[in-house]
């Protein structure tokens, strides 16, 4: 058998296994069955052995629905919103830093990571970009993504019980229109907008350009007064699916040793990240910055994907919550780098002198 015969047949039983996730949570009537069906599936599969192989770029190409969903969201009048959201927006920046401060010793001294791996399993940045800046830095890719899905994982498990349980929030807001019920024109001009946006914004080097460059065409388009909506709702039930299948497989492999150390590590470090934002979320709330559940999802640790599919079902404010994430996200990438440089070289130095 070929190494391409071997991976076809390995992502076909990923894609049963996600699929009968998702009957299990359909048939259960658990919420968001497109989701955590397939990411539950694939979980245990792995957990149990199963030689389960992510969808490559047909999981990457599934962003890009989220991407447009993203920016289609980003109106005029969210525009006109935005000197209303400036106070919120300037919280990010010192939660980054607070989230660091306490991050990077966790991961170095609890954990026993080297510096550089610390330094990137505590940026609160995409688990892709993260584990990619990482590794050009030298990190131990496997334990910085174990970290960074388990983080995502464990947001994303929580994250709903918080809505539903703390918040109130029925998590049955319709994801958008039916294919059949908008514009084919407008599908048309959303289908180039993904492929276009995507393929640029890898040309151009540009860091989640499967989200990032989908959503910069579509919102450019959305205050141009061309689209008017998000994508139909089978499209993004299938982006869900994929997305979820991709968090389940990615422990493919994983020995118990890693399971004890390093998952366990990252489900650690998880639990700090919540009471941070517990605290940050308190804080709008309570100066009337946000409402509840916007400021819980803007200041969630999750990935900009899963916590945009979140904002939607819950009825909440999307582009309140997409603002936040992104100025996060941008924070990270752009500065993680630098910051990385000047602190790795000052802890190896110190390190040295003992």
């Amino acid at each position: 058998m070929t190494m391409s015969q071997s991976s076809i047949l390995r992502q076909s039983l990923t894609l049963i296994i996600a699929t009968a996730g998702l009957v299990t949570f359909l048939l259960l009537d658990l919420p968001l069955p497109f989701l955590f069906g397939p990411m539950a599936g694939c979980l245990v599969g792995a957990l149990l052995g199963a030689p389960l192989k992510g969808l490559g770029q047909v999981s990457v190409g599934a962003r890009t629905v989220l991407g447009v969903a993203i920016g289609t969201s980003i109106t005029p009048a969210l525009v006109a919103k935005l000197p209303t959201m400036a106070l919120s927006v300037m919280l990010v920046p010192v939660y980054i830093v607070i989230i660091a401060l306490i991050g990077v010793p966790f991961f170095r001294k609890v954990c026993g990571f080297d510096p550089i791996t610390a330094f990137y399993a505590a940026m609160p940045g995409g688990s892709a970009d993260m584990t990619v800046l990482g590794q050009e830095a030298g990190a131990n890719v496997r334990q910085l993504s174990l970290v960074h899905v388990t983080r995502l994982l464990v947001i994303m498990t929580v994250a709903p019980i918080l809505l539903t349980q703390l918040y109130g929030v029925s998590l049955t807001n319709p994801l958008g229109a039916a294919a059949a019920d908008l514009p084919l024109h407008e599908m048309g001009i959303m289908v180039l907008v993904a492929l276009i946006g995507w393929k640029g914004g890898e040309r151009i080097g540009l860091f989640g350009a499967a989200i990032l460059g989908p959503l910069f065409l579509s919102a450019v388009l959305s205050l141009s007064d061309v689209l008017h909506t998000r994508p139909p709702r089978e499209v993004l039930l299938a982006a869900q699916f994929l997305i979820g299948t991709g968090i389940g497989a990615s422990y493919a492999g994983v020995t118990l040793r890693e399971l004890r150390h390093t998952v366990f590590s990252g489900a650690a470090f998880v639990l700090i990240l919540a009471a941070l934002a517990a605290i940050f979320t308190e804080f709008v709330t309570l100066t009337g910055l946000a409402p509840a559940v916007e400021g819980f999802l803007a200041f969630a640790p999750g990935g900009q994907a899963e916590m945009a599919m979140l904002a939607i079902v819950a009825g909440a404010d999307l582009g309140f919550v997409v603002i936040h994430h992104l100025t996060r996200i941008f924070i990270v990438i752009l500065g993680t780098p630098l910051i990385a440089r000047f602190t790795i070289q000052k802890s190896t130095k110190s390190e040295s002198r003992k």
